[in-house]
């Protein structure tokens, strides 16, 4: 049964096409679901993001960055917050999600509380906060890649090509993203290494 829902699942994140829902106002029942998980919100110093507290872990460690909808094809939850009109990308810390929206026409006010309810829906869910998440794709988006070369003694080999290769934002990506997923699924990962 599990094998059947992830390869449905696998077979839904590839054929996933993304739409912008509009917004609409909120019921009462969501307004409450929204009250009962507490989510507050903490401003940014960019005035284009916001910080949602959700009162529980959302990582738990590291950070996951989600700058399009292509690069949410496995998290049910960053899928949903982009299917909200005006949102432009997702990232996930620790115990914090942080929406970035398209430009200064959007309005807070008018997307909000459509990222409280996604958020409070995803939670009640109980679905994983990302199931089998790459940064493959997003490094190739921007140009590069990832590849293995090996894995010794807890430390993960890889080589960055491409407009990754020298890119002032690698040992990040290294480090914060790549290592911290790893050790995420593979409690032997110690290290990353280029």
């Amino acid at each position: 049964m599990a094998a059947r829902m992830r390869n449905q699942f696998h077979t839904q994140c590839i054929g996933h096409n993304f739409r912008k829902v509009p917004i609409l106002p909120l019921t009462g029942s969501t307004q409450s679901a929204v009250r009962h998980l507490s989510i507050q919100t903490q401003d940014t110093p960019n005035p284009r993001s916001l910080k949602f507290l959700p009162g529980k872990p959302v990582l738990g460690a590291g950070t996951l960055d989600f700058p399009s909808p292509s690069s949410a094809e496995c998290s049910s939850l960053a899928r949903n917050l982009f299917e909200i009109e005006g949102v432009k990308s997702v990232f996930y810390g620790p115990d914090f999600i942080t929406v970035t929206k398209a430009d200064d026409d959007v309005e807070w006010t008018d997307i909000k509380h459509h990222v409280m309810d996604a958020i409070t829906k995803f939670f009640d869910s109980g679905d994983p906060i990302t199931t089998g998440v790459t940064h493959h794709e997003s490094m190739m988006e921007d140009g590069g890649d990832i590849i293995f070369k090996g894995f010794e003694n807890g430390t993960v080999k890889l080589k960055l090509v491409g407009s990754c290769t020298g890119c002032p934002s690698s040992t990040d990506t290294l480090k914060n993203g790549i290592q911290n997923m790893l050790q995420f699924y593979i409690p032997e990962v110690d290290d990353v290494e280029q």
